[in-house]
């Protein structure tokens, strides 16, 4: 696999996962919804502040790794493997519905950016869900890692940017879209968790072979 189909595979999985239905979905359209556009986009630059803290984290936990403990990159990459797959399975199983869309309680932009990072700072799965991916994707083998991390913060910050804000500016249709269409967003998340299967398995294969396993 080459560098490029590497980004390739990592924003596939990057926008399946952010197009699903959840907390901070919900939060920007609270903000939309209750303040306008401007604070939408302000809980949406909250959460992308949020988002590169947990980038910075899972770049720093697999440089550490590679840097100081490289026979346990493999073992980490399987591992984070596994959790990837198990959580697509999960998603796969579920129901994802989002039955209504509640006033938001930030007074002002500033807090609605301040309460969209902090609420995705305080969630531990968003910690564990980067420790398990990066590894799958920040691979020693394409060069230095803190190129490759920056690349990689920019498209998740850019994905966001991209669907909340596009929320942001489309909250009253989005509202009816996710509210008023349970059978889409169950779907919506089904085929995020088929591609974390899918995605756990190639770069898996791709990690094992590199690393001579195979």
């Amino acid at each position: 696999m080459t560098y490029t189909e590497n980004l390739w595979l990592f924003f596939t999985l990057l926008f399946g996962i952010i197009v699903v239905p959840g907390m901070d979905m919900i939060f920007v359209l609270a903000n939309s919804l209750t303040r306008g556009r401007a604070a939408g986009l302000a809980a949406t630059g909250g959460i992308m502040a949020g988002g590169l803290v947990h980038s910075l984290y899972g770049a720093l936990g697999v440089g550490l790794l590679a840097s100081l403990m490289p026979k346990l990159f493999t073992p980490l990459l399987i591992v984070g493997a596994a959790y990837m797959a198990w959580i697509g399975v999960s998603l796969m199983k579920s129901s994802i519905v989002v039955e209504g869309v509640g006033p938001a309680d930030a007074r002002s932009n500033w807090e609605a950016f301040r309460r969209g990072a902090v609420t995705c700072l305080m969630n531990p799965k968003a910690y564990l869900f980067m420790l398990a991916v990066y590894p799958q994707f920040l691979r020693p083998d394409f060069g230095p890692l803190a190129p490759q991390a920056a690349v990689m913060a920019a498209m998740t910050a850019a994905t966001q940017l991209a669907v909340y804000g596009g929320l942001a500016a489309a909250a009253g249709k989005a509202r009816e879209f996710l509210v008023g269409n349970g059978g889409i967003t169950v779907w919506l998340g089904r085929v995020a968790g088929l591609l974390l299967v899918v995605v756990s398995l190639i770069t898996l294969w791709e990690g094992l072979d590199a690393s001579g396993a195979f």
